[in-house]
């Protein structure tokens, strides 16, 4: 197995232990899942209506304005709330829920409570909020069994007989007015607030929250769990709202303005909502959303059976873990990064559109967190790829550096790079042996012979270079270059037969610096098809041509001897020819016999025509 295979595998699985772990027990993504399933609440909830059965009567900044010349500053006697309840009572509502604090008699003003308590007479549907303190207070408190029946509260199988609880009911009331619940909403991690109470289990002992105790003595069902997930509907200040100096002073009015039926058959729920008495809480609907009006959520819920159900956590891992595993099984196939982004990008909008469709079914479906792990583990694989293909790039510019021009190698990693399969092309093949090496060599010392030829190697091959030729070779004192490949060049054997005629000139430049007048070459260039790729072992591979056309032009190479400097064969010329070569001239010297073709060789020698100014280009 290849390295970056094992490397990606294991990878993959570490990768895929930690989305696991965040999926399953970190949710260091959860702040980013709840404001996203947040924002789906909000914009779902705009749309809908909360139940106008349940009615809000706020104690409102303007009501504590307005009736501060009738009860003084806050708090009120509560006499007052037994006058408004009295009027309330009236219209013969289906419930009374106070969400304010009675824990305290009041000592300044008695009377106050016993009319309150005067009030509460033959209502049995008045309830009262209550107060679970901190367990620490548990062992000073009263027994549980005493209270139980007081309050509600209900034992479970594994109720702890002797148990105490610091329980503060509305000690303002007779006890036999304590109906009441705990009105504990729950706030998750980031603060916000999504859940509310439904019981409070204590030694066993299973305290109930107001709107559950509300709602079940109500007659409707109530879920067997310890807290609700909230359906919001409507967005804040939805609920039917009567601020409480309206209500109260039309009661004294001899002409009422208001419809004396109003809260008929109404579930009422008497609150705060004035910024000076603090009962704001951070939900996904506002930042500061009533106390009261959280309890209108959770009874609507209850009454209407619509709270949201959260399913299963292992459901968005596992849609989490297929997508991690398609995206290994893709990119270890190779396949383009951009298409998987724009798969992923496709399944991320369907994703999150199921989520928000689920939130209209008030189904939780949290897909967020799953994504996201998938964009990182996509986005860490599009780098890994990116690196092994700069990586790749750089040695294929170090290999070809040595093989053709640099501009060259970049036009070629430009275009995608190099297949590493073999190809066949129609490609000129070019050999240039030195002659006389044994004279040169004769009168200098090793090192001087190596500069030498180092010296004339650099002349020739950027010579090759310069008419866009590939280097394929130094055998010994021979050069063997081609065109037509690794980029596509029609006119081949015109680059081939411009660059020998200077080399040819080079040569002659090279041996007067030189003053070795015997120092010559013979260049020999056939054109036709070879293969040409990446052959050689694992460990060692060079790009080079294969096939009778490269022998061939090799042997013809070896005719120059005594003959020419350059010849090139018939098809090199008929390729030059039919490119729309005509500054050359091909003298023909006749056909040759070479060793391992029965067929002769017609062969040329390429002169510039005399009209021509220049030799040609480089492509």
């Amino acid at each position: 197995m290849r390295a970056p295979a094992r490397f990606m595998q294991l990878f993959s699985a570490a990768f895929l232990l930690l989305a696991l772990t965040e999926m399953g027990w970190l949710h260091s993504l959860l702040p980013l899942e709840n404001r996203l399933s947040d924002l789906m609440v909000r914009q779902h909830a705009s749309g809908l209506r909360p139940d106008p059965a349940i009615v809000l009567i706020e104690i409102d900044d303007a009501s504590l304005a307005r009736m501060e010349e009738i009860a003084g500053s806050w708090p009120w006697p509560r006499s007052v709330h037994g006058e408004l309840l009295t009027g309330i009572a009236n219209q013969q509502p289906q419930a009374v829920i106070f969400d304010l604090s009675f824990v305290e008699r009041d000592v300044y003003r008695p009377e106050s409570d016993r009319l309150f308590n005067q009030a509460l007479q033959g209502l049995q549907y008045v309830y009262f909020p209550l107060i679970r303190q901190a367990e620490l207070q548990d062992s000073a408190g009263p027994a549980l069994a005493q209270i139980a029946p007081l309050l509600g509260i209900r034992p479970s199988p594994q109720a702890q007989a002797g148990a105490h609880v610091a329980l503060l009911p509305p000690l303002a009331l007779e006890p036999r007015y304590w109906r009441s619940g705990t009105i504990n909403f729950l706030n998750d991690s980031d603060g916000v607030g999504r859940r509310y109470a439904l019981y409070t289990d204590t030694y066993g002992w299973r305290i109930p929250s107001l709107p559950a105790r509300v709602a079940r003595e109500l007659g409707y069902a109530v879920p067997e769990q310890a807290d609700l997930l909230l359906a919001w509907r409507g967005k804040a200040g939805a609920f039917k709202r009567i601020a409480y100096a309206d209500l109260y002073l039309d009661l004294d009015r001899k002409h009422p303005l208001r419809d004396r039926h109003e809260l008929r058959d109404k579930i009422v729920i008497i609150g705060t909502n004035a910024s000076a008495l603090n009962d704001m809480r951070a939900t996904p609907m506002d930042s500061l959303y009533p106390g009261a009006a959280i309890l209108a959520t959770a009874l609507d819920n209850l009454k209407n059976q619509r709270y949201m159900l959260s399913l299963s956590p292992w459901i968005p891992a596992c849609f989490g873990i297929v997508v991690l595993l398609t995206l290994y099984f893709q990119f270890t196939r190779e396949y383009h990064a951009l298409k998987l982004g724009s798969g992923l990008l496709t399944i991320s909008g369907i994703g999150l559109g199921f989520s928000y469709l689920a939130q209209t079914q008030r189904i939780l479906l949290p897909l967020l967190t799953p994504l996201l792990l998938a964009w990182l583990y996509y986005f860490a694989c599009a780098l890994q790829e990116y690196l092994d293909e700069r990586r790749a790039r750089q040695q294929a510019v170090q290999l070809f550096g040595r093989f053709v021009n640099p501009h060259v190698v970049q036009e070629l990693i430009a275009g995608g790079g190099l297949s590493h399969a073999g190809e066949s092309r129609d490609i000129s093949v070019l050999f240039s042996d030195i002659r006389g090496f044994t004279t040169l060599s004769e009168n200098r010392t090793p090192q001087q012979v190596v500069d030498l030829l180092n010296r004339y190697f650099s002349l020739q091959v950027a010579v090759i270079f310069k008419h866009g030729g590939c280097l394929d070779k130094f055998i010994g004192d021979c050069i063997m270059a081609f065109w037509g490949a690794p980029l596509d060049d029609n006119e081949h054997a015109r680059h081939a037969i411009e660059a020998a005629l200077e080399m040819s000139e080079v040569l002659q430049q090279f041996r007067q610096e030189i003053q070795q007048e015997d120092f010559d070459v013979g260049i020999g260039i056939h054109s036709g098809p070879a293969v040409v790729g990446l052959i050689g072992s694992e460990q060692r591979r060079e790009y080079t041509a294969i096939g009778d056309t490269v022998n061939l032009a090799s042997r013809i190479e070896g005719l120059t001897k005594g003959m020419a400097r350059i010849l090139v064969s018939r098809e090199t010329r008929s390729s030059y020819q039919e490119a729309g070569g005509d500054q050359l001239d091909f003298q023909a010297v006749g056909s040759y016999k070479v060793k391992g073709r029965e067929q002769e060789v017609e062969l040329f020698v390429p002169t510039v025509v005399p009209s021509a100014s220049s030799t040609g280009s480089p492509p």
